[in-house]
């Protein structure tokens, strides 16, 4: 039983807020490939081609990439295609496990 409890708790994400949060909608593949580190320009336009093939897309903030995830990640991102390299203000649930940060999606609209 006590084996049981660890391995629930190991799956438990470390922590569940709501947050609001500011970045650029991009691919998730676009912004860790490591040859575009530091290079936001090609970062979006790799993220615009991706994105149309329905790859992962996230936020990227300046100091963290929350990987989007529910509802607007459905239907190969049909929600958030007219984001995509657009710098937006989205509210919705972090998580995080593993140091993988997950964001779900409640609104979202264009930064000013």
């Amino acid at each position: 039983m006590a084996g049981a409890a660890f391995v629930a708790a190991l799956a438990t994400p470390a922590f569940a807020a709501d947050m609001t949060i500011k970045g650029d909608i991009v691919d998730v593949g676009c912004a860790t490939d490591k040859t575009l580190a530091g290079k936001l320009e090609d970062v979006i336009a790799c993220s615009i081609t991706a994105a149309k093939k329905g790859g992962p897309l996230g936020v990227k903030t300046a100091d963290a990439l929350y990987t989007i995830i529910g509802d607007y990640a459905a239907n190969k991102n049909a929600k958030l295609l007219d984001f995509v390299a657009r710098k937006v203000i989205a509210t919705g649930e972090v998580t995080e496990k593993d140091g993988v940060k997950t964001f779900n999606v409640k609104s979202i609209k264009l930064a000013n």
